[in-house]
């Protein structure tokens, strides 16, 4: 199991297991993404404190979480981002267009807002 999904009242918190975040892992958070939207869930926190590596599949994915929330009106939160990835989502200039917060407790109050 790579994922883990835990549903909310107000929102769906994913959360990436594995400590890859890579073209084996990002199939399965887009099945999950589009589960959840098909079940009109808007809102969703993608949690990525056990991953330790990212590459550009997995920012695609990210991408896409962000979009499906837009779409639909909601809101789209990443947290627990190791040093690795969060300079990743730097360098790729993702951090401008991504609400991105520390932990997940973060995560959980931004949503809210």
């Amino acid at each position: 199991m790579e994922t883990k999904i835990t549903k909310k009242s107000a929102y769906t918190i994913i959360e990436i297991l594995s400590n890859k975040f890579d073209s084996q892992v990002a199939p399965i958070v887009r099945a999950d993404l589009t589960e959840i939207a098909g079940a009109n869930e808007k809102n969703i926190i993608l949690d990525l404190s056990a991953c330790r590596y990212c590459d550009s599949s997995g920012l695609s994915a990210i991408l896409s979480a962000n979009r499906l929330c837009k779409n639909a009106g909601g809101k789209f939160v990443l947290c627990g981002l190791h040093q690795v990835v969060e300079r990743l989502v730097a360098i790729s200039q993702l951090d401008s267009i991504l609400s991105v917060v520390p932990t997940l407790a973060d995560a959980e109050i931004e949503i809210l807002k």
